[in-house]
């Protein structure tokens, strides 16, 4: 039951966060008059600082506040937000009556409201962000992986979670995109503030039901105090048959939390729990320095977060080609055949088969594609792994960019090109249905990749981090909103010359995205190529409490 309260929950602040986001970019171009390249950096920069702010919410979780805590105060903060945003836009901004539409253009602004306009929309990214690495994790918390029972409900709650996500956004990108791309902002943003109200009414009111956790300390200090310990060792010799040093459960700076067995690889960090007749300065007691003498399992935290930063790193381009679903795919689409009768349709809206197609994978997945790859495995742990599905989310993701740019090839192929000076394409003749299948690869990649990410950070990460696993997750998607940012900025100052206006100029009609899809695509297979070897070479955390034998085999399952 608490579980679907958290999906509930997670439904209705996604809609609440796209019903800002979906549209950002053409709020830019007609109401703050940005032109194309700039709009998209700037929603890029935005989306990766929400991203950014879960590192926030995460440390405040695990070190100070614990998951609850700081999932009702960064809610909080995202409903002061998303008001900010309707009475700025509302008041200032949606100036002349009626502006922002196709056809309106609205006024100059002042840089106050310009100004007061961006710290609102950053107030959204700091509550959002901050609040979920936690609340997925929160959630994760309410199952007991002591029960086989609630062990696989938990792996199967992270597909409903992430399918939630989706539902929530799907009405963002069709009711409240649809009456955004008619030029009724403020109607979507307070309707985006009321769900987000919503949201926080429901998480506080199930307050006496939650299981919670308390906060385990600052990780940074954890971590430094292994890295110096080694480093004051790193001359020292372990003696033959020497065991390393473990506290007992009363003394273990992760308060409590499952104990790590030792593993292979990182041998340098083995040295902080060396023990030297120095490092105890209370025989009798056990007392010992920190700084200079840690605990196994706290050394093996250090480990599980080196571990995981190469597979971590390998997901950040994958962000880079989700995130065009927000910026480029709006662009392109609005750039053709909108109309289909007499009814327009918004290109924002195009997004909603992303959300339809992460629905009927994630049904695919759990009831056809795990079932069946259990039986030709044999595992009794599932069909793929998360290393797997992850992988597989890459090569789907090159799809979708190969699907995008042959759509744009036929798309400029068709497009009408007799207005030399206009701001904006004139309209291509294709239809923007021809965009169906880059949202479809997109939606397929994102189960098979973010709801891999998001199960396989949390159960690699320590019981102390486990926000921390959840916004490892969050960041990637940050840096590739950043570093998708920094390639459009680069692709534009090369390709743009005298005669030439960039690959992705104001008129996409004079410029060449198409090729910008396949820079992406080559981009994405050669990142997959690394992942492939780092994903080989990847050791799974060991918890004591489990026997060798199964340790072993989820190493092999890798």
């Amino acid at each position: 039951m608490l579980s679907c309260v958290k999906t509930v929950n997670q439904g209705l602040a996604t809609l609440a966060f796209f019903g800002v986001g979906v549209n950002l970019v053409l709020f830019l171009t007609r109401v703050l008059g940005e032109n194309n390249a700039d709009a998209a950096n700037t929603v890029s920069k935005w989306t990766g600082t929400v991203y950014i702010f879960s590192l926030v919410g995460a440390f405040l979780s695990d070190s100070y506040w614990g998951r609850y805590k700081t999932c009702a105060l960064f809610q909080m903060t995202f409903v002061i937000g998303l008001a900010s945003v309707s009475l700025s836009t509302y008041l200032f901004l949606l100036r002349p009556k009626g502006c922002g539409d196709r056809l309106t253009q609205c006024g100059k602004h002042s840089s106050m409201e310009i100004g007061l306009f961006y710290l609102s929309i950053y107030l959204v990214a700091l509550g959002y962000g901050g609040y979920q690495p936690n609340i997925a994790t929160l959630g994760a918390d309410q199952f007991d992986e002591e029960y086989e029972k609630e062990a696989h409900s938990k792996v199967a709650f992270f597909s409903y979670f992430y399918l939630a996500m989706n539902l929530g956004s799907l009405f963002s990108n069709t009711i409240l995109g649809f009456f955004e791309d008619e030029g009724v902002w403020a109607l979507g943003f307070w309707a985006s503030a009321g769900s987000a109200f919503l949201a926080l009414i429901l998480f506080l009111v199930r307050t006496p039901k939650y299981r919670h956790f308390k906060a385990t300390g600052n990780p940074l200090s954890r971590l430094c105090q292994v890295l110096v310990a080694a480093i004051r060792k790193w001359r020292t010799e372990r003696p033959e048959g020497e065991k390393l040093y473990e506290a007992e459960a009363k003394e273990c700076s992760t308060d409590g939390n499952r104990k790590l067995l030792h593993t292979e690889g990182f041998k340098f960090l083995d040295k902080a729990a060396y023990i030297k007749p120095e490092d105890i300065y209370n025989q009798e007691q056990g007392f010992h320095n920190p700084w200079r003498l840690c605990p196994i399992t706290q050394v093996e935290e250090v480990k599980c977060i080196l571990r995981l930063l190469p597979i971590w790193l390998c997901t950040i381009i994958y962000s880079v080609v989700f995130t065009q679903m927000a910026s480029l795919f709006v662009e392109q689409g609005a750039a053709m055949k909108t109309t289909v009768a007499s009814f327009r349709i918004p290109a924002a809206s195009m997004s909603s088969f992303d959300i339809l197609s992460v629905v009927a994978f994630v049904f695919i997945y759990r009831r056809v594609l795990d079932p069946i790859m259990s039986r030709m495995r044999k595992t009794e742990s599932g069909g793929l792994t998360e290393l797997h599905r992850m992988g597989i989310g890459l090569i789907i993701a090159v799809m979708a960019m190969v699907s995008a740019g042959i759509v744009e090839c036929y798309r400029l192929k068709y497009a009408i090109k007799d207005c030399t000076h206009c701001r904006a394409p004139n309209p291509s003749s294709l239809s923007i249905f021809w965009q169906i299948p880059q949202y479809v690869f997109i939606g397929a990649s994102e189960v098979f990749m973010y709801v891999g990410q998001l199960e396989f950070f949390n159960s690699q990460a320590p019981d102390g981090l486990k926000s921390f696993g959840s916004a490892l997750c969050m960041t990637s998607i940050s840096l590739g909103n950043y570093v998708s940012s920094l390639i459009v900025s680069i692709v534009m100052k090369i390709s743009t010359e005298d005669h030439m206006p960039g690959w992705i100029p104001g008129n996409l009609n004079k410029g060449h995205l198409d090729r910008f899809y396949f820079l992406l695509a080559a981009l994405t297979m050669i990142d997959f190529g690394v992942y492939v070897l780092c994903a080989k070479s990847y050791k799974r955390i060991k918890l004591e409490g489990k026997s060798d034998e199964v340790n072993s085999q989820l190493d092999h399952e890798v």
